[in-house]
């Protein structure tokens, strides 16, 4: 697993020279949010596709 120091030397890398502070500071706002979700994922679990299409069902007009 790469250390946050290595997470973020890739983004710059992949960022583009003129990128300003916002833009990076976006960049890691959104990593750390899917970081997050992922380790809630493994600890609380999933929901199954089928249920999420239900639970969505309500919202979406076919």
């Amino acid at each position: 697993m790469n250390t946050a120091k290595d997470e973020v030397k890739s983004l710059l890398q992949r960022l583009p020279d003129n990128c300003t502070f916002e833009d990076i500071q976006y960049h890691l706002y959104v990593i750390e949010k899917i970081r997050k979700g992922l380790d809630r994922a493994e600890v609380e679990g999933t929901i199954p596709h089928e249920e999420v299409e239900k639970r969505l069902s309500k919202w979406t007009i076919e």
